[in-house]
């Protein structure tokens, strides 16, 4: 049975990891905007509901290993996400990259999961990977807001000057 629910929560993330490619390449072609950044971790937080069981509590040691590996995982996505100015908006650049890497992060959660399986309770597992996502979503959001802020500086500075 735990098995079951290691296999279906590694096809959900499978599918989850498709769906954010094509919503990244979808979302390539739309102007950006600061809510656009800023409401997928706001959204995210919400699952942190799960640690009021105790079935999905983790460890102090478990916590600081999964923020860790999820602040690192983001710099992979930091690196690959640049907006560029076009007709006077901000879009977010289309990185042939991005997609390779997602695969790649998708595909080493997933083996650690099938391993880390084996060691480690389903429950506390799965608020782990919660806690893994959120600190590598959170990182890599900010990151995006403070680049799009920078732009979006320029493009005013450039708009005022210009009007003049």
């Amino acid at each position: 049975m735990v098995q079951l629910g290691i296999l279906l929560s590694s096809v959900l993330a499978l599918f989850m990891g498709i769906a954010v490619m094509f919503l990244r390449m979808k979302a390539s072609k739309k102007p950006v905007s600061a809510k656009k950044i800023i409401l997928p971790p706001i959204m995210m937080s919400t699952g942190a509901i799960m640690f009021f069981h105790p079935y999905f509590r983790v460890t102090a040691p478990e916590l600081v290993e999964a923020v860790s590996v999820g602040m690192l995982f983001s710099i992979l996505l930091i690196k690959t996400s640049k907006f560029e100015i076009r007709e006077n908006e901000i879009y977010l650049k289309r990185s042939k990259a991005f997609a390779f890497i997602l695969v790649g992060l998708l595909a080493i959660r997933l083996a650690a999961k099938s391993i880390l399986s084996q060691a480690i309770d389903v429950g506390e597992l799965s608020g782990m990977f919660w806690i893994l996502a959120f600190g590598m979503i959170v990182p890599w959001r900010v990151a995006m807001f403070f680049q799009y802020k920078k732009l979006m500086l320029k493009l005013n500075d450039h708009n005022i000057t210009s009007l003049s």
